[in-house]
C-alpha cells in the first residue's frame, strides 16, 4: 500500500469567509454558564487553549461538569481547589485526572466504549457544550477531527454548543473524520503543535510478552493493539509477518515501521480492505505526518470501530488488551487496583468479544506476571474491591512473560493450572496451595508442585508434512492433559501395545499427568499438534526421563495411527536430542519391541553412536551424543 503523504489542504481565507464565527478563546467560553455539562476532546487533540480559557473563568462559574474519555496535557481543572467548580466525570482515567478521582473529588463512569455515543444520542447524558480541536475548513467547509475522531464526533453531533479550536498544525485525517463548519458555533484560531505522546518505557519482561503475543498473530491477521506498553511491544516481533491488517481504537508509533516496510498492507482484511482503520492516534510528529491526508488511513467514530459486530466480521481478528490482575478462574480486572480506580473499561470488552466471534480470531489479555513492586498479578482471588472487566466466560488467551494460557472452554481446574504455569515462579507454589484449598484443583496435584510450568519457547517450531500440512511442535502445556488423554484413547490396540508394551483398555490418569506436569529439564515432553486457535489436537508425543545415575534419558514416542509413517517420530527425536544436549545430558536409552520396525528405523538411522541388544523380544538401545 502507498504511504505517500500530502500537505493538509484547507481554505487559507477561512477566517475571512467565516468571520462571524471566529472569536478568541475567552469570548468562546463566555457561552458556558453555571450548571452546564462540557465535553473535552480526546487524547492528543485535547483543546488546551480552550481548557485554559475555561479555567480562567473559575471565579465566575460553578458546577461545570467536565465529561471526557481520556485527555493529554495539563488538566488545570482537575485540582482539589477547583473540584466543586469543575467536577470531572471521566469514561477512562488518564494520568492527569487520576489523582482527583482517587481522592474522591472526581467521578468515573464505567462503560463499554462502544456504548458512549448512544449515551449522548439518547439524551441519557445530554451535553451542553463540546470543546474540540479541528483542522481549518477546506474549500467545501469540511473540518477534519484530525487525531481524535472516537467519541468526539458523537459529542460534537449531540452537544447544543460546539466550540472548536482550529489548528492548522492538526493532521487532516480521512475516512469518516469530518464535521462541517456550519455544525460549529465558535471557531478559535490556534496555531500550535499537536501534543505528542512518547512511547511508553519497557520494564523487565515486556519484550518477552511481546514475543509471545507475536506468536499468536498469523500472516493475514487483522490486529488491534490496546493502550499501554505491553500491546505496543508486540510490534517489534511482527516484522517477519505478511499482509497484516489494522482495525484498532488507537494508533501509535509502533505501526510506523510495519507500514513503511510493507508488513501492514490490509490486503487480507474482510472489511475495509487496504485500509488502516482507527478512531484516534497518539504518538510523535512522525506519526502525525504519516496519517496527514493519507488515504491509506481511515479514521472512523467509535460506534463503528468499536462495534463488536463490525470487529467480528474481520477474519483472523487478533485483539490484544491488558489486565491489571487475573484470578485463577480467569476473571480479568483491568480498570482498578483493588477498590481504587486506575484506568477504565475502554474498548477491551468490545474488541475481546468481537475477536472471539471472528473466524479464526483470537482475544488476548496480556500482563506482566508481577507488579512493579513484585506482587503477583496472577492471584487466587481478585483483590478486595477489584472489578471484573472481562468475565471468566469471555476470557480466551492470557499471556505473561512466562508463557501463554488458553482458557476458553476449559474447566476451573484446567484454568487454574494454566494460569499458575504462567505466573511468576516465586508465586506458583502458593497459588497451587490456594487452588487446592479453594477446591479449584484436586488435592493430588500437590504432588506436582514445582512442575506446573510452561516449557521454553525455544522448543517451539513447525514441521511440514509431505502433503503440505503443517504441524506445530511445542512443549507440553498444563492444559494438555485432556488432549493427551484423547490421543491415547484414539490409538489402536496395536499402537498402544507397541508404545506401552502391554494390552491396555484404559490409561491411568496419573500416567497422563506424569507426561504433562514435568520440570522441562530432567523430564521433557513435546507434542505435535494440528494448528488451531485453541492449541490444536495432539497427534504425537515425544519425551524423555533422565536417569541421574547415568546422565542418560529414556526416550519414547507416541504417534496417532493416522499420522504414522510420516517421519514425525524422526522429527521429534531430533528435537529431543537438541533439548537434551542443551540440558547437558549425555545420551538416550530406549526399549523397542522387535515388531516395532518403524521405531527401530528412527534409532538405527539417528546419526548417533548407537548400540542395541535384543533380549526376549525387546531391543535395548543406548545412544551416545558425543
Amino acid at each position: 500500500m502507498s504511504t505517500e503523504t500530502k500537505k493538509p489542504s484547507y481554505n487559507v481565507n477561512w477566517q475571512q469567509d467565516y468571520a462571524e464565527m471566529v472569536v478568541t478563546s475567552a469570548e468562546a467560553v463566555r457561552s458556558i454558564q453555571p450548571g452546564m455539562r462540557v465535553f473535552l476532546g480526546t487524547g492528543c487533540a485535547t483543546p488546551l487553549e480552550l481548557v485554559r480559557a475555561l479555567v480562567a473563568r473559575a471565579g465566575e462559574l460553578a458546577d461545570i461538569e467536565i465529561v471526557q474519555l481520556l485527555t493529554r496535557g495539563d488538566a488545570p481543572y482537575a485540582t482539589s481547589d477547583l473540584a466543586s467548580c469543575f467536577p470531572v466525570n471521566s469514561f477512562f482515567i488518564s494520568a492527569n485526572v487520576r489523582g482527583i478521582i482517587q481522592q474522591g473529588m472526581g467521578d468515573y463512569t464505567p462503560i463499554f466504549l462502544s456504548d458512549i455515543p448512544r449515551l449522548f444520542r439518547s439524551g441519557r447524558l445530554p451535553l451542553d457544550v463540546a470543546m474540540i480541536q479541528v483542522t481549518p475548513p477546506d474549500e467545501n467547509g469540511l473540518c477534519s477531527l484530525g487525531v481524535s475522531v472516537d467519541i468526539t464526533r458523537s459529542a460534537a453531533e449531540n452537544a447544543r454548543i460546539v466550540i472548536a479550536q482550529v489548528n492548522p498544525q492538526m493532521p487532516r485525517t480521512l475516512g469518516n473524520a469530518s464535521v462541517h463548519v456550519y455544525d460549529l458555533d465558535y471557531m478559535v484560531p490556534v496555531d500550535a503543535p499537536i501534543i505528542e505522546e512518547p512511547a511508553p518505557a519497557y520494564r523487565e519482561g515486556t519484550e518477552e510478552i511481546g514475543e509471545f503475543l507475536a506468536g499468536l498473530v498469523e500472516d493475514g491477521s487483522t490486529v488491534q493493539l490496546g493502550i499501554g506498553r505491553v500491546p505496543q511491544a508486540v510490534a517489534k516481533f511482527l516484522r517477519d509477518k505478511k499482509e497484516l491488517g489494522i482495525h484498532t481504537e488507537m494508533l501509535t508509533d509502533a505501526i510506523i515501521d510495519l507500514v513503511e516496510s510493507g508488513v501492514i498492507t490490509g490486503a487480507k482484511k474482510t472489511l475495509d480492505r487496504g485500509k488502516i482503520v482507527a478512531s484516534f492516534v497518539m504518538g510523535s510528529q512522525r506519526l502525525y505526518d504519516l496519517v496527514d491526508n493519507n488515504p491509506v488511513f481511515s479514521f472512523n467514530p467509535t460506534e463503528y470501530v468499536n462495534d463488536p459486530h463490525v470487529i467480528s466480521r474481520q477474519n483472523k481478528m487478533v485483539a490484544i488488551n491488558v489486565g491489571l490482575e487475573v484470578d485463577l478462574t480467569g476473571q480479568v480486572c483491568a480498570d482498578s487496583i483493588g477498590h481504587q480506580f486506575y484506568s477504565g473499561i475502554g474498548g477491551q470488552v468490545d474488541f475481546n468479544r468481537g475477536a472471539a466471534r471472528s473466524e479464526n480470531g483470537k482475544a488476548v489479555i496480556a500482563l506482566h506476571s508481577t507488579t512493579g513492586e513484585g506482587k503477583s498479578r496472577i492471584v487466587s482471588t481478585l483483590t478486595h474491591g477489584a472489578g471484573v472487566v472481562t468475565t471468566r466466560g469471555d476470557v480466551h488467551y492470557v499471556v505473561t512473560e512466562h508463557g501463554v494460557a488458553y482458557l476458553h472452554g476449559k474447566s476451573i481446574q484446567e484454568r487454574a493450572l494454566a494460569l499458575i504455569s504462567i505466573a511468576h515462579p516465586d508465586y506458583r507454589e502458593q497459588l497451587l496451595k490456594d487452588a487446592i484449598g479453594m477446591r479449584y484443583v484436586r488435592a493430588e496435584m500437590q504432588d506436582y508442585s514445582g512442575k506446573i510450568t510452561v516449557g521454553p519457547k525455544e522448543t517451539r517450531t513447525t514441521m511440514l508434512l509431505d502433503d503440505g500440512a503443517q504441524l506445530t511442535i511445542r512443549p507440553i502445556h498444563p492444559t494438555d492433559e485432556l488432549a493427551l488423554r484423547e490421543l491415547f484413547y484414539a490409538l489402536s490396540q496395536k499402537s498402544i501395545y507397541t508404545r506401552f508394551m502391554s494390552r491396555m483398555k484404559w490409561v491411568p490418569r496419573k500416567q497422563v499427568k506424569d507426561f504433562v506436569y514435568i520440570d522441562h529439564r530432567n523430564e521433557v515432553s513435546i507434542v505435535a499438534t494440528v494448528p488451531s486457535a485453541d492449541g490444536g489436537d495432539i497427534v504425537a508425543l515425544g519425551g524423555y526421563y533422565l536417569n541421574p545415575r547415568t546422565n542418560r534419558a529414556e526416550v519414547a514416542f507416541t504417534v496417532h495411527d493416522d499420522y504414522q509413517n510420516r517421519h514425525i517420530g524422526t522429527f521429534l527425536f531430533k528435537q529431543l536430542v537438541t533439548i537434551a544436549r542443551r540440558n547437558g545430558i549425555a545420551g538416550f536409552t530406549a526399549e523397542v519391541l522387535d515388531e516395532n520396525k518403524a521405531m527401530q528405523a528412527v534409532f538405527n538411522n539417528c546419526g548417533l553412536k548407537t548400540e542395541s541388544k535384543l533380549v526376549e523380544g525387546v531391543f535395548h538401545y543406548t545412544m551416545q551424543f558425543d
